[in-house]
């Protein structure tokens, strides 16, 4: 299962989310770039205009396909649970993951193939550790709703919560090196200060990393 990415528009740099900004400095420019989950085509059209990639997307849903073809985007309806292990090894310089790693049924191995079809992975997705969160858990007892996990628990695409420490532990379970790693905050500022992973735990709603293989 894959979610889409929110739409916005591109035409106007100022509208473009600004994890998407934080995600297209950390692609350098003409690379070869695959979207997994890419909704409506809005990051792909960003690196397209702003890095001159060589892009393509994986969207499981048409009515994102059908809007990133609109674009003029290469675009294929498919699943990140099933589909990645068609690739063949290093076909892109870059593979693209935008808050969907919570939606996969299994994310570790998607993880591992996102290293094996890139040279470059970027994940980015909601960090469940938040104080926010916690603090609904703790106060309401009841699964929190936020701008970043906006579904209720009974409609939630989201099968596999989890939060930025989590996430450390699991590139270092499949053997990622990170190579750049933010916490973004409420507004998808990042945190600016460099703080040990707990406090980015805590004040961090997004967690973005650049990764690549330990061995590279």
């Amino acid at each position: 299962m894959q979610v889409s990415h929110p739409s916005h528009s591109v035409n106007n740099p100022d509208a473009a989310r600004l994890d998407f900004l934080l995600v297209a400095d950390m692609v350098a420019p003409g690379s070869r770039v695959l979207d997994i989950g890419c909704g409506d085509g809005s990051l792909l059209a960003l690196l397209r205009d702003r890095k001159n990639v060589d892009g393509r997307g994986i969207e499981i849903s048409r009515e994102g396909v059908n809007a990133c073809l609109a674009k003029g985007l290469p675009v294929i309806q498919g699943d990140a649970d099933t589909d990645l292990a068609d690739y063949p090894d290093d076909a892109f310089d870059y593979v693209i993951l935008s808050q969907t790693i919570q939606a996969t049924r299994q994310p570790k191995v998607v993880l591992e193939q996102l290293l094996r079809i890139g040279r470059r992975a970027i994940v980015s997705f909601p960090n469940f550790g938040h104080w926010r969160v916690r603090l609904e858990l703790l106060l309401g007892g009841r699964m929190p709703v936020t701008e970043n996990m906006p579904y209720t628990w009974h409609d939630t695409p989201n099968i596999h919560f989890c939060t930025i420490r989590d996430f450390v532990e699991l590139c270092r379970e499949v053997g990622a090196r990170m190579d750049k790693a933010a916490a973004l905050d409420a507004g998808g500022h990042p945190v600016r200060v460099v703080l040990p992973w707990w406090i980015w735990n805590l004040l961090g709603e997004q967690g973005v990393f650049l990764l690549t293989r330990a061995k590279d």
